[in-house]
């Protein structure tokens, strides 16, 4: 497997609008130490905070963006990088088990619009229901560094269009090279085969975190959906 060194800023991760928020809880108190009294609070049903305080069995609290915790509620950007690793879908995804998560970002916006929204079609699929109206938030972030690369191994296992082919392969592969000392790892984008995907296995590589362009995406009946830039 070939390594590709990057030096590239503005690689687009998209979440649900919901989970995008900069900070607003310090807007709720008049001091510092309500601040932290509030954070104290979250922190009592939060995984990323739970994780920040090295209660989590499979990170250590010194791989995330933490060095700036007493300000948590006033600084955008950290909270987003934890929260990718800490938080995880049961089963996992493509290049991660359910016990660990990553950070998935793309060079171009659309890619990442593919990805998303072929998540979403599979879960209005489980409903039988294709009506939905979703709002996304483009995540910005710069990425320095050598980092393995399959781009030019487009039928690898771990690329199956099937997610129950496709992710045991991709997870497999991820938690080899991680135990090598992997960064992350460059791959050819399944859903728009046009384009390539960087999913980074240390929190510490997400670099210069900050929001960007938002997206409708709206089923109005069928499987095809409809996109619409906001903003």
């Amino acid at each position: 497997m070939k390594t590709t060194e990057i030096s590239d800023r503005s690689l687009v991760r998209l979440v649900p609008a919901t989970y995008h928020k900069s900070p607003v809880l310090r807007g709720l108190v008049e001091t510092d130490e309500e601040a932290q009294l509030l954070a104290e609070i979250e922190g009592m049903t939060s995984a990323r905070l739970n994780a920040e305080r090295g209660k989590s069995l499979h990170l250590d609290p010194r791989e995330l963006a933490w060095h700036r915790r007493m300000a948590d509620l006033r600084v955008y950007g950290e909270t987003h990088v934890n929260a990718a690793f800490t938080y995880t879908r049961a089963g996992g995804n493509r290049f991660n088990g359910a016990d660990r998560g990553a950070w998935y970002c793309a060079w171009d916006a659309m890619v990442s619009v593919a990805e998303v929204a072929f998540h979403r079609t599979r879960e209005l699929e489980y409903t039988g229901l294709f009506q939905d109206h979703a709002r996304y938030v483009e995540l910005h972030a710069d990425f320095i560094g050598s980092f393995n690369d399959i781009t030019d191994d487009k039928g690898h296992a771990a690329l199956h269009p099937d997610p129950a082919v496709g992710y045991p392969e991709g997870q497999a592969l991820a938690q080899s090279l991680r135990r090598t000392g992997s960064r992350g790892l460059i791959y050819p984008s399944v859903r728009a085969p046009e384009g390539n995907c960087l999913v980074c296995f240390e929190p510490q590589a997400v670099q210069n975190v900050r929001p960007g362009a938002s997206w409708d995406l709206v089923w109005a009946g069928t499987p095809d959906y409809s996109i619409r830039q906001v903003a």
